[in-house]
């Protein structure tokens, strides 16, 4: 088939190629068969996404831009509006998610590194998407203190099932702060959608405690993802030399960092403790680490083999990781793109039943992946 017919079927699809790249023939990658199309590339380390109620997605770059793809021909278009970003190192512009009632009041959630006193912190902030622009944009949260650091901003965001807004926040790289309940660094925090503190957060009654901690004892988490059934969010963060972590947190609990990990530290003893009293254990983990970042569900009817998995991306080994879950349990998992050294920044479930996920490379992409059928299995 020639490249013209190729990019001309694409244009009847949606999700399709761009006119950038047409990728469609289907891969082997372990015991599963999958179609993968680029939908668009040239983008500058994309970090996270969502999905508009008409199809398109933003995306977020870490250098801080956030622009809007539309998938049926990969056109972008810049939205403006933005905040200022710190894009140092890991810093910039991170996650991106919508309100639960989206349709109806138009707001848009972004966290980013942004500068201070003291060196920067990770932030959360949302405006009204108004054609290509957020407007009335106000800035709700900042995880404080700041620290004089590029890298552990965590970031994610996701909405729970009862509309409370649940946002992780790293350790910025020193490692005590994650114990330090003072402190909102290595923290899930919790708010309510304009970014005030719930009145039935875990420690909002002890006066050493910072009200906004859910939970805390995380290293980076960069995965967030609420529960289909059980409306519970679950996370995923990165370990040290290994002890990447599944998490599903809980009002007041300690998931361990740095006391308790199933990695081997970069300094300090060789191996920290496996199991310490009071911990909560993830319900997962990787050694030797993949370094996760994104994650979704899938419960989307069209392809029921994807039906209640739990998709991650892998950055260090550059890898979709497909698991299958019995309730909260782990019970096999599958690698898929393993031979396409594809950095998987960030994980989406399309409306059409596919999985949206982002490459985090200088020329970056945004793919869309099915199960393999037949030659028509990615179209809606």
């Amino acid at each position: 088939m020639s490249r013209l017919a190729i990019l001309l079927g694409c244009l009847l699809l949606m999700p399709a190629c761009s006119a950038q790249e047409a990728d469609q023939q289907g891969e082997a990658h372990g015991d599963s068969e999958i179609i993968v199309n680029t939908i668009t590339q040239g983008l500058h380390h994309p970090w996270g996404m969502a999905v508009l109620p008409d199809g398109d997605l933003l995306v977020t770059e870490r250098r801080g831009r956030l622009l809007r793809v539309a998938p049926i021909n990969g056109e972008t278009r810049r939205i403006g509006g933005l905040p200022p970003v710190d894009h140092r190192n890991q810093g910039g512009l991170l996650d991106v998610t919508l309100h639960p009632e989206f349709a109806r009041n138009g707001w848009v959630y972004l966290t980013w590194a942004g500068k201070g006193e003291g060196g920067n912190a990770t932030h959360l902030g949302r405006g009204r998407l108004v054609e290509d622009r957020l407007v009335d944009f106000e800035t709700l949260f900042v995880a404080t203190p700041f620290v004089d650091s590029g890298i552990h901003f965590g970031s994610r965001l996701t909405f729970d099932r009862t509309g409370f807004l649940f946002m992780t926040v790293g350790d910025r790289g020193e490692r005590s702060r994650a114990q330090d309940l003072s402190d909102h660094n290595g923290s899930m925090l919790r708010l309510d959608e304009n970014g005030a503190i719930p009145e039935n957060n875990p420690f909002v009654d002890r006066e050493d405690a910072a009200a906004a901690i859910y939970s805390f004892g995380h290293r980076n988490p960069q995965g967030a993802a609420t529960h289909p059934v059980s409306g519970r969010v679950w996370i995923h963060e990165h370990g040290p030399r290994g002890g990447d972590e599944i998490n599903i947190p809980a009002a007041g609990a300690n998931f361990g960092w740095p006391i308790q990990t199933y990695g081997r530290e970069y300094f300090g003893p060789e191996i920290a403790p496996d199991e310490v009293e009071g911990v909560t254990g993830p319900i997962h983990h990787w050694t030797p680490s993949i370094a996760p970042s994104g994650m979704a569900f899938h419960e989307h009817p069209r392809y029921p083999e994807w039906h209640g998995n739990l998709f991650v991306g892998a950055l260090a080994q550059t890898h979709l990781a497909r698991l299958t879950l019995d309730g909260e349990q782990v019970i096999e998992e599958e690698r898929l793109l393993a031979g396409r050294e594809w950095r998987i920044r960030g994980v989406a479930t399309a409306p059409q039943g596919g999985l949206y996920l982002l490459t985090d490379h200088q020329n970056g992409r945004l793919l869309y992946v099915t199960p393999k059928r037949d030659q028509h299995s990615n179209t809606p």
